[in-house]
């Protein structure tokens, strides 16, 4: 999400959340502390946000060491990127399961997929740059990794320079992580926390709110009088359709295939299966592909010419069913490639999806071919989900909560002072 102060606004990741129990503020101390970050905020010239596991929880994801924690997992989502928030602005110190990087260049590769290694470990893609070629590495550090020096430094400048350090759904115990937002007193910056446990830190904040994290947040940007941008998700896929002619040149032998932009090799996430027909349906039968790679092979006469008709059913979580996307299909295909704006098809995509309030619309927005073997490509746009976020319902959330409490605790399976190497 953002608070609307991009200028003098950074965040930074850390693990997780303590395992202890859980306390809420009552519905009156809550919003009594709401008011004062929002004034502290408004006040703020340089505001940091250091963030746990704990914000992603209420999309469903477990946090880090809550009641409900799974050890195995670290905060490394990819939901800051997702969020729209610039990557200057964002310091991942743990990495982010959905990203490669390239060794040699450093040029990074956000995928619309799990990457299948953690541990800085070779994947089976390279870079694109032709100058470069390096086989890709995954981002997500194993617990002996040390800290990049490439996210960890810009975090320690900020962290010192903070006027105000916002600590968000974060445990404030993994070293040296946790160690950051400290920088930001030597400089006579405050910190606040935001999370439904105590912390090791909680005596060094001016402020601790016992909350969840997003209704915080919604209240401070009700009181703000700021609105929180509707959330349009859109996933990429390409279309290749591959041409060739019969020994007698009288029928087209052609393949179908739908695939991701990232790899030819690489899954579709938000795609379950798809539902192929055809504009004459007398003469074609139609197909239902379950199962990836979704690849449909026919053969059709020279001369004719007709549609197929695509229906993506997405996956679960996805916030439509499906979409449909229409070919027009000959033997003659196209002869030119199609310059696309992808910026703007993709903005414009955006703005219909938030009028509509709905998801499933798509858009072209590159086309390209080859003329050995005859190939087609193209890439859709699709918006897979979208999101709207009203700040009075999440907050008599938070009224709803008042009093609660809730006394379980989680077995610790790494002891508590387990410190990542550093290389500072």
């Amino acid at each position: 999400m953002s608070l609307g102060y991009a200028e003098k606004l950074s965040f930074i990741e850390d693990v997780g959340k303590v395992g202890m129990t859980e306390f809420f503020d009552s519905s009156y101390v809550l919003q009594e502390k709401i008011e004062r970050l929002a004034k502290m905020i408004q006040k703020s010239k340089h505001l940091v946000v250091f963030t746990g596991a704990g914000i992603s929880t209420s999309c469903g994801i477990p946090d880090f060491r809550g009641p409900k924690g799974i050890w195995t997992l670290q905060n490394v989502d990819g939901l800051h990127l997702r969020s729209g928030i610039p990557r200057e602005k964002l310091a991942e110190l743990h990495g982010n399961s959905f990203m490669e990087a390239c060794p040699s260049c450093g040029a990074e590769y956000l995928r619309d997929f799990e990457v299948e290694t953690i541990g800085l470990k070779e994947t089976s893609r390279r870079c694109t740059d032709v100058k470069c070629g390096a086989k890709l590495r995954d981002t997500v550090l194993d617990w002996e990794d040390a800290l990049p020096p490439k996210e960890m430094l810009p975090a320690e400048k900020h962290c010192r320079m903070a006027d105000l350090l916002l600590c968000l759904g974060t445990s404030l115990q993994i070293t040296p992580a946790c160690n950051l937002p400290l920088k930001c007193l030597r400089g006579g910056g405050k910190i606040v926390i935001v999370n439904l446990q105590k912390t090791p830190k909680d005596k060094n904040a001016c402020l601790v709110i016992h909350g969840f994290v997003d209704k915080v947040i919604a209240g401070v940007m009700d009181f703000l009088s700021m609105q929180i941008p509707p959330y349009v998700r859109i996933d990429l896929l390409q279309i290749i359709i591959t041409r060739s002619l019969s020994a007698d040149k009288k029928f087209v032998n052609w393949t179908l295939r739908v695939a991701s932009v990232h790899a030819l090799k690489a899954p579709l996430p938000f795609i379950k299966s798809i539902e192929v027909s055809f504009s004459d349906e007398h003469k074609y039968k139609a197909a239902v592909l379950h199962e990836q790679p979704f690849n449909l092979k026919r053969r059709t006469v020279t001369t004719e010419a007709f549609e197929i008709l695509l229906k993506l059913n997405f996956s679960d979580g996805c916030g439509c069913l499906c979409t449909q996307i229409n070919i027009p299909f000959g033997f003659k295909g196209l002869n030119d490639c199609s310059k696309h704006d992808k910026d703007s098809a993709i903005q414009d995509l955006r703005e219909k999806a938030i009028q509509d309030s709905c998801c499933g619309q798509n858009v072209v927005i590159e086309r390209k071919t080859i003329s050995v073997p005859k190939t087609e490509f193209t890439v859709h746009a699709v918006v897979t989900n979208i999101k709207s976020f009203e700040s009075d319902s999440l907050n008599n959330d938070v009224k709803i909560a008042k009093g609660s409490m809730n006394g379980s605790e989680t077995s610790r399976k790494r002891s508590k002072g387990r410190k990542r190497k550093s290389r500072f």
